[in-house]
């Protein structure tokens, strides 16, 4: 018999605001007490809306916001974050090894990345993430309000039960009732 585990992590994070439809790895974690360091993006709000927004690590920019910011940046007015370059820099001096980076790189600044520079706006949301890592070390610190946390997290992902799920679809979706079994 095969199983399959989603281990519990401390922490996982999302994607881009906007970007993802809604997937459901990160409401896995979070029934296995894990905490979220998201932006307001696919399954990450509705997370948040049942674990409680104090018991969620938020940064990024809005999804009503990504197309003015993507605008901004085209027009050459985004200035990133002297911190962001130095972790560009950092990256190409090739302490992570003989690795060619230049792909990656040039998802941030050049044409590559769907064809525009830091489509996913990773230089933008980079500031405000350092802000809540340092929100999230501190709850790390701090190992009861993290305990805490995490059975809420847990506590508060019941929403995400596919027995709920399955039961919910089945009613209101493909309108049928459960059969008894003998």
């Amino acid at each position: 018999m095969l199983h399959c585990q989603i281990m519990s992590f401390p922490l996982v994070n999302c994607s881009t605001a906007g970007m993802e439809a809604s997937g459901t790895s990160n409401m896995k974690f979070a029934m296995n007490g894990c905490l979220q360091i998201g932006t307001l993006d696919g399954a990450n709000v509705e997370i948040r809306e049942e674990v409680g927004e104090d018991n969620f690590f938020l940064f990024g920019a809005k999804a009503h916001e990504i197309a003015g910011l993507r605008k901004e940046r085209a027009e050459g007015k985004f200035v990133p974050d002297p911190r962001f370059e130095e972790v560009k820099k950092f990256v190409r001096s090739g302490v992570f090894g003989p690795y060619n980076y230049d792909e990656l790189i040039g998802s941030l600044e050049g044409n590559e990345g769907f064809g525009r520079a830091d489509y996913f706006l990773v230089a933008k949301d980079f500031p405000s993430y350092l802000e809540c890592q340092e929100e999230v070390d501190e709850a790390y610190r701090d190992q009861k309000k993290w305990t805490k946390m995490s059975i809420l997290n847990t506590a508060g992902s019941s929403k995400f039960s596919s027995d709920r799920t399955i039961h919910e679809y089945a009613r209101e979706i493909w309108n049928i009732e459960p059969v008894k079994l003998p």
